[in-house]
């Protein structure tokens, strides 16, 4: 549906079954061919928020509309098809090779579904490999390959069926510096392939984001600290409010790192205005 946007959260809230509160009173517009970062400490619900957007979760309450489609009004599996995933737990099989890999993003499976791959399907796989720096992993055994050429593999395979929205769950998780910087850079290009797409990149880290990010939401303890272009919500101030303790926050060239103050090292605690405790370490990620 042209013109409408790519997720309208309004007032949505989540809740366990035993009334454990993980997502409270959120509303959130992201419009189609934004790049969104998403980021809070851990145990903010970051993955839960991004498991409705990706339509396979409902809200205990609010309403939630995904590409034109309203939750309890739309076929979701149909509306999933429409969606591409990066998850670094995702299941890959040892045995496929990158090329196999990724056509498993045509039917969404696990295991290759051989007699659905025709010529066209593995020349999509092909270019979907390429766009992301890894044609020369196109015959390499998934399991030889190093964790940041699975991500930009798993990249590529979220982008097998051309998704009108793209969710990337901590793709750097684990990566090393050289490995971050090479998925950054092919993030950057999927961005200036394919300017329409609109993505929502989840991270800890502000250092993992692409220059390509147009727009930010910071979330903490289930709730929207601040959300709008990059550089209104990407502040010391905001940062250090999100995240509990007192950050300094810079940008240079789209590309941005964040460190805590000498104040925080040298004496456990802060002498910041609006400074908000650390948060609990444990984590509700998981529910």
């Amino acid at each position: 549906m042209i013109g409408t946007a790519a997720l309208d959260l309004a007032d949505v809230r989540l809740w366990t079954p035993e009334r454990v509160e993980i997502l409270n009173g959120i509303t959130w517009r992201v419009g189609r061919g934004e790049r969104w970062a998403l980021l809070g400490p851990n145990g903010s619900g970051k993955s839960t928020l991004l498991s409705i957007a990706a339509a396979v979760r409902h809200p205990s309450a609010g309403e939630a509309t995904v590409l034109g489609g309203r939750f309890g009004k739309t076929d979701m599996a149909a509306l999933r098809g429409r969606i591409g995933v990066v998850d670094p737990s995702q299941k890959v099989l040892a045995w496929l090779t990158a090329e196999e890999v990724v056509l498993t993003g045509f039917m969404a499976t696990i295991r290759p579904l051989w007699d659905r791959y025709g010529p066209a399907e593995r020349e999509r796989a092909r270019r979907s490999l390429a766009l992301v720096g890894c044609e020369a992993l196109v015959e390499r055994p998934i399991a030889t390959c190093s964790q940041g050429e699975r991500q930009r593999v798993r990249l590529a395979r979220a982008l097998m069926n051309d998704p009108e929205l793209l969710l990337l769950d901590e793709p750097g998780f684990g990566l090393d510096l050289p490995a971050r910087e090479a998925l950054i850079a092919a993030l950057a290009a999927l961005h200036g392939d394919r300017p329409d797409l609109t993505s929502i990149l989840v991270t800890h880290h502000l250092e993992e984001l692409p220059p390509s990010t147009s727009h930010a939401l910071l979330l903490r303890s289930g709730e929207v600290v601040a959300a709008g272009p990059i550089r209104e919500v990407l502040t010391s101030e905001r940062v250090t409010a999100c995240f509990g303790l007192p950050i300094e926050v810079e940008e240079r060239e789209g590309r941005w790192t964040a460190r805590s103050s000498g104040t925080w090292l040298r004496s456990g605690a802060p002498a910041t205005a609006g400074y908000l405790p650390p948060p609990p370490l444990d984590d509700d990620e998981g529910f």
